[in-house]
């Protein structure tokens, strides 16, 4: 989940004066003032002080209340807060909360911090998922459960699984989908082996957002697909729980996404993301290793015309568009981040559905 470029930009380091400045700062603003001094960005510095007061959600506060007396233990904790993030800890880790395609996620050491190009491969899941269709998607390597719980809650009466090899990193994402009250189904696995249900069971009820957001995402292609013509979907039923001795995930499944490892185990940006966990972040000697393995097991859990639809490095794409050819993948695209690059790359595994009912181009 890296950001536009791939180049993460740790907050520069401060000198123990400034530091020291910070934690006997005696009002809101001089405070703020302190840690932008110290090397902080002034945003990280709000965000940061609103933590250590207990407003999480209250910028506007710090506009009218500037010259209000800062305590001093509350100094204290916002010095302590400003040491790591200037150390590169993640700024949702020091906050626990990261707002990810209009849901508010809550993160820690345990999984990435999402990032919001991120969002871009949520975008083309959903182009590909008609909004009332039972469709069954599968996102691998879940982590915080962001990509699965986005999807959960544009499309709710897909059926998503989230899948992740890290225990750690499935409690955090099933922790979120309790609080957000979505159903996805949790499994640990490695990529296509050795799937186990996780023994949290799915949540029930509404979510609700923590901001509203349009949605879009352009495509590159003047002849993009359409999305999942499934076959016989009105007449398919609302998710409901397997049957007792049956499967707890699908045989095949009509959408997979995945944003799994992909930097180089080389890649000189690993020093700034030492604070995340390092088996979600390389991907071998040239970081494809995982983007390999997906590709060529996906489509023996795909359905016939399903889509497998995955990020990678902004430097990628033309290799994993190769790999997915090379396999068999048709009308392979792209999809663009926020900076403009190549951030996803994804194809649709040929044939007809099973009535037969072909899964058609535009």
């Amino acid at each position: 989940m890296m950001g536009a470029g791939d180049d993460p930009t740790p907050p520069m380091p401060a000198s123990a004066s400034a530091l020291d400045a910070i934690g006997t700062a005696e009002s809101v603003t001089d405070a703020v003032r302190a840690a932008q001094a110290a090397g902080l960005e002034r945003l990280d510095a709000q965000w940061l002080l609103l933590h250590a007061l207990g407003r999480p959600l209250a910028r506007a506060w710090l506009l009218a209340h500037g010259d209000e007396p800062l305590a001093r233990d509350a100094a204290q904790r916002y010095a302590a807060l400003c040491r790591q993030r200037l150390d590169g800890v993640p700024l949702a880790y020091l906050t626990g909360e990261r707002g990810f395609h209009g849901l508010l996620l809550r993160v820690d050491a345990r999984v990435l911090d999402p990032r919001p190009d991120t969002e871009t491969l949520v975008d083309w899941a959903l182009e590909r998922l008609p909004p009332d269709a039972p469709a069954t998607v599968l996102d691998l390597g879940t982590g915080s459960g962001a990509i699965a719980l986005a999807i959960q809650y544009a499309r709710p009466a897909a059926r998503v699984w989230g899948l992740d090899v890290s225990a750690d990193a499935l409690a955090v994402a099933a922790d979120n989908g309790r609080r957000l009250g979505l159903p996805v189904r949790w499994l640990r696995g490695r990529w296509w082996n050795d799937w186990t249900p996780y023994p949290d069971a799915p949540a029930t009820g509404p979510a609700t957002p923590h901001h509203d957001r349009d949605h879009t995402a352009p495509a590159e292609s003047t002849d993009p697909a359409q999305p999942l013509a499934l076959a016989g979907s009105a007449d398919r039923a609302l998710p409901t729980a397997p049957a007792e001795g049956a499967s707890p995930w699908p045989a095949r499944f009509d959408l997979v996404v995945a944003n799994p490892p992909y930097l180089r185990a080389d890649d000189p940006h690993l020093a700034a993301l030492r604070h995340e966990p390092r088996q979600a972040l390389v991907g071998g000697p040239d970081g494809l290793d995982d983007l390999r393995a997906i590709a060529a097991g996906a489509p023996s859990r795909l359905a016939p015309g399903g889509w497998l639809l995955l990020e990678h490095g902004w430097d990628q794409a033309d290799a994993v568009a190769a790999l997915l050819r090379h396999l068999g993948y048709a009308d392979v695209e792209h999809r663009r981040d926020l900076g403009g690059h190549r951030r996803c790359t994804g194809g649709r595994w040929p044939g007809t559905a099973p009535s037969g009912a072909p899964l058609t181009r535009a």
